[in-house]
This record gives structure tokens, sequence and C-alpha cells, in this order.
């Protein structure tokens, strides 16, 4: 909700006096998906999770985008999961945008709540559960985990963003920030998700253009992404799918702090076949 500090979907479906025209576009190089499309006719149930419903933001598609998914999950009270995580090759990041949760992993328990950040390395056992009365809701990034011989898994670890000082980024006054969950040089992690933090008027000042993919979940704020030779106006709640390559940069507007979720895929070398990730 947007007086929260991250925003989540309510569900709902439009009423018949709605226009049906949109933000959303499916281009070659990026995908744009507002929050006023995740309404409940576009949810997803998977197995093994109770009283859950998910918004699949991104999975993996030849040609496109081809390393991870994203969703965002819902969880009522007394639902969960006792095996979330069908394959065991999987690694994973949790975020927690709004409520409680009880999780395990291989027997060690922790309580999440708002702004909990959650690494799950591949193999491990864990479950998630909704104790409290209300519901929770959190972001699920999922890859593949790319294993390197003499190169041991990352360990599974537990933070919370609010304790994490960002990382001011260079040349840029203070008013571009990161938060970043693990060292970047650690090339036990073959993904990162971070937290970019730009404050009103301030940019990414050039068009990136790298090889890491990227999903981008708009946490709080108001923005406008340029992609390619699009500029489009971004607010929380919206989602920003882009493949490897896709030039990008954005610049924060509105009168509080412009905040998103970022994946990308890291420190590996590049394949020289396509569809191996």
């Amino acid at each position: 909700m947007e007086n929260n500090r991250y925003f989540y979907p309510l569900g709902g479906v439009p009423s018949q006096r709605t226009v049906a025209s949109d933000r959303a576009v499916f281009k070659t190089a990026y995908v744009f998906i507002p929050q006023t499309v995740l309404k409940d006719i576009v949810v997803s149930y998977f197995p093994h999770w109770h009283g859950t419903r998910a918004w699949v933001l991104a999975r993996p598609m030849s040609g496109f985008s081809e390393t991870f998914s994203q969703s965002i999950i819902e969880i009522a009270p007394a639902g969960g999961s006792q095996a979330p995580e069908p394959d065991t090759s999987a690694e994973c990041v949790l975020f927690v945008l709004d409520g409680k949760l009880e999780l395990t992993i291989n027997n060690e328990c922790y309580s999440l709540v708002s702004g909990s950040y959650v690494y799950i390395p591949p193999k491990q056992n864990w479950t998630i559960l909704n104790q409290s009365n209300e519901l929770a809701r959190l972001q699920w990034i999922r890859k593949r985990y790319k294993l390197v011989d003499g190169i041991e898994p990352p360990k599974a670890f537990v933070v919370n963003e609010k304790d994490l000082k960002p990382t001011p980024m260079p040349n840029a006054d203070g008013v571009w920030s990161t938060t970043r969950f693990v060292d970047p040089s650690d090339i036990k992690h073959d993904m990162h998700v971070n937290i970019v933090s730009i404050q009103p008027g301030g940019v990414i000042p050039f068009m990136e253009t790298h090889v890491m993919e990227h999903g981008i979940y708009i946490l709080q704020g108001k923005g406008v992404y340029r992609l390619n030779e699009d500029s489009i106006e971004v607010e929380a709640g919206d989602f920003i799918w882009l493949r490897a390559f896709c030039p990008q940069s954005c610049y924060a507007g509105g009168s509080e702090t412009f905040r998103y979720l970022l994946y990308k895929d890291v420190n590996r070398h590049i394949p020289l076949e396509i569809n191996t990730f």
C-alpha cells in the first residue's frame, strides 16, 4: 500500500467503468509491468504452498531474460509452505514487503518482518509460515546456482535492510546510494539483489549497457526510466524486466526517495553456447 515503506499489490478486479488502456508494455529488450495490472485474475498458485497466491513478474524465457524468476508472494494467516522450493539447484532471495513470517533453514528459526532479507543457497531444507493474524507479502527471487570447481556456494543468511548502511555511489553528491547485502567481490555469489536509493532530482547519469539481466521492483517513490529510446514514468509497485544489454538510466521525481529492489546476475564466465543458464 502507498502509505507503507514498501509497496505491495492488493489485487481486486477493476469495475466495468475502468478504461482498459494502461502503461504495460512488452518489447524485445524490456518488459514494463505497472502495479495497476496486478489483479486477482492474474495470480498463480504453487504446489505445496497453502493459503498463498503469487503474482509472477519474471521467468526464464528463451531469447529474452534467461537467468531468473521473480514473484510477489502473498501468504494468508496459517498459510505458507513446508516444501517451498521444487528445484534443488535453485538459490533464492526473500525480501519481506509487509507482515510477519516464521522461517526455518536447516532447523534454524528466524522471525521475519518488513525489510527482512534472506539469502538461501541451493540444496537447503527451508520452510516459511505465516503464524500471525494478518496477510504477509514478500518478493521471491530464484536463480539456478552456477557451480564452479573449487568454489564453495555461499552460506544462508538473514538480515534486515534497516540495519545496513547504504553505500554512496561515486561522484553523486550523496543523492544516489546502494544497499548491498553481500560483498560485490565475493565470487561465491552469482547473483546480487540490492536496494538502490535516489533522492528527488538525482539521476543515474549515463545509459548503463551491460551483460547483466535485471529485475527492478519499485519499492517507494516515483521516477522516469530511460530504456532504449523510450522514457517511462514509474511509481511504487511497478516492475521493470530487462534483458542483457538493454540501455538504461533513470532520474528520481516526486517528493520522496525513489527506491527499488534490483536483481542482477554476476561473477561468472560467459557461456559460449546459448540457453545454458
